[in-house]
């Protein structure tokens, strides 16, 4: 009867030494992946000055050492012989997991196409499917936007893939626009100049090759409208894009005020024919 005691005790001493080694190679494994990710991320963030792909890279670089970690310990513990048993008859498994999994693995292959074409890159604004918002990362399964009104959005890397994608802000230049109407019988040509050397005194618009314009819109019912344009460069630390149209509307208001133009709204116009008076009911 001791024999058999002591026969068990040792069996389980000698389990959990297995289960001790095996966790400690795990934890070794993974923070050996931990370090190695920060090291290549700033390796390529260095070559590359492209924090999405080398993100992503470092990311996939992490998961394979800590996959190479769960082989070892199926080595260490004996389960060598399992594992490829396993993999040898996984067939129909590996069909109905697959299948299971299928937008999984469909997210991770989109996401490393979007990886290596990359279409956009941390810090940009993008639009697809409506949602628009500034990417912060690409991870394994889906895109991180923000978006303007501070709410987080996930898309699955298979969606923009698969749909059309507006990237705002790729060479870091944006146009914005708006109308003013003149009075019928204004000078337009200098309303024109006035606007032009205005946008030119707003800081934040562009002046040299991307710099504003004006030009005839329509001729509505009651006034000439003249649509202006302007280029703001999105990754300027200055004033915010909508800052600098404010500014510069409110300048040009003033400005063309100041040199006498009337800026009419809608008017609407009564006949009353032979001065009879108008027939109500």
């Amino acid at each position: 009867m001791e024999s058999v005691i002591d026969l068990d005790w040792s069996g389980i001493v000698s389990w959990l030494q297995t289960l001790g080694i095996s966790l400690a190679i795990l934890l070794v494994f993974y923070f050996l992946a931990a370090f190695l990710q920060r090291h290549l991320r700033a390796r390529l963030v260095a070559r590359m000055e492209d924090d999405l792909l080398a993100n992503f890279l470092s990311m996939i670089f992490r998961l394979i050492i800590i996959l190479i970690g769960f082989m070892v310990v199926f080595r260490f513990v004996g389960l060598t012989g399992v594992v490829s048993g396993l993999l040898a008859g996984a067939g129909i498994s590996a069909f109905v997991i697959g299948f299971a999994l299928k937008d999984i693995g469909e997210n991770f292959l989109a996401g490393i196409l979007l990886a290596f074409k990359r279409p956009f890159k941390v810090g940009d604004i993008i639009e697809i499917n409506g949602i628009r918002g500034s990417v912060v990362s690409l991870n394994l399964r889906d895109t991180h936007i923000k978006t303007g009104d501070g709410m987080d959005v996930f898309i699955p890397n298979a969606q923009i893939i698969n749909n059309p994608l507006t990237n705002l802000t790729i060479d870091g230049f944006l146009r914005y626009d708006f109308v003013i109407g003149l009075d019928y019988g204004s000078d337009y040509r200098k309303a024109m100049s006035i606007i032009l050397e205005t946008a030119k005194n707003v800081p934040g618009a562009l002046k040299n090759r991307r710099k504003a314009n004006v030009w005839i819109s329509d001729l509505s019912a009651s006034t000439l409208n003249l649509q202006v344009t302007f280029w703001v460069d999105t990754l300027d630390d200055g004033p915010g894009d909508m800052e600098i149209k404010t500014n510069l509307i409110i300048e040009v208001l003033n400005a063309l005020s100041q040199a006498g133009f009337n800026l009419p709204g809608n008017i609407m116009e009564l006949k009353n024919y032979q001065d009879n008076p108008l027939k109500t009911s």
